[in-house]
């Protein structure tokens, strides 16, 4: 195992289970600057991230952040994102090895950053929830998710929030379909380059579990409105930090 990969993984995760966003969109690029290879980071992330998915979907729901019983809403929502993950996340997979990373970050950053300042500058306003623009959503979310180990939560938790669904909920929901989204991408990943750097992986994993409990009843304690403010703010950092480090390797 990697000791110094714990403690980051520990971290990334509770702001990711706190939030519902920043595992994969902070870690991703701290591994690649300590030396990883980006097809060992990617897989690496998202197993971990179907473990923890799942783990924080399950802790959410018994603080009662999220509603997962068989036939609620939230459970509906996060079976939805979670089968769109199937087309996005495979042509993702396809085009990892392909696209330029750039390219890749700079879509990625200027979505992100879109999300954010769509939360904030809709801080006093509900849009009408609909299903297909929460199965567009997961789509473009696992797309970003398969290419780059990030970008699934901002946009996942984000959209959600503007169409109406609360903060805790976004998040628990995020939770679980990302979950079941990585799970899918793993796979693929695993039959198209076999191989696994299994130190790195069980590593993060490791960190990540140990965070999730606390996170969750971090969310129970935050005021709704704070939430959504804090959600947004969060995301229009991640999004700006990637696209700021993106134009100065141009």
């Amino acid at each position: 195992m990697n000791v110094l990969v714990i403690p980051l993984a520990f971290v990334c995760e509770f702001v990711d289970s706190s939030l519902g966003m920043g595992y994969g969109t902070i870690l991703a690029p701290v591994l690649l600057l300590m030396g990883f290879e980006a097809l060992d980071v990617v897989p690496a992330l998202l197993f971990s991230e179907c473990i923890t998915g799942v783990s924080a979907a399950l802790a959410h729901h018994r603080v009662r952040n999220v509603d997962f019983h068989a036939h609620s809403r939230d459970t509906q929502v996060a079976l939805v994102l979670a089968s769109c993950a199937v087309l996005g996340t495979l042509v993702a997979t396809l085009l990892a090895i392909r696209l330029p990373r750039p390219v890749l970050q700079l879509w990625i950053g200027t979505l992100v950053l879109v999300m954010g300042l769509l939360i904030l500058g809709a801080f006093n306003r509900t849009f009408r929830f609909t299903w297909r623009r929460i199965a567009v959503l997961g789509t473009v979310a696992s797309f970003n998710k398969g290419l780059s180990g990030g970008g699934y939560g901002p946009l996942v938790t984000g959209g959600q929030v503007l169409s109406g669904i609360g903060v805790r909920n976004a998040v628990g929901i995020t939770s679980l379909s990302e979950g079941i989204t990585c799970f899918v991408g793993f796979i693929l990943y695993c039959l198209l380059k076999p191989g696994v750097n299994w130190p790195l992986m069980l590593s993060m994993t490791l960190g990540a579990v140990l965070s999730v409990p606390l996170a969750a009843r971090l969310l129970r304690r935050i005021p709704e409105k704070l939430g959504r403010v804090v959600v947004g703010l969060v995301i229009v950092i991640l999004g700006s930090l990637t696209l700021t480090k993106v134009i100065s390797q141009l």
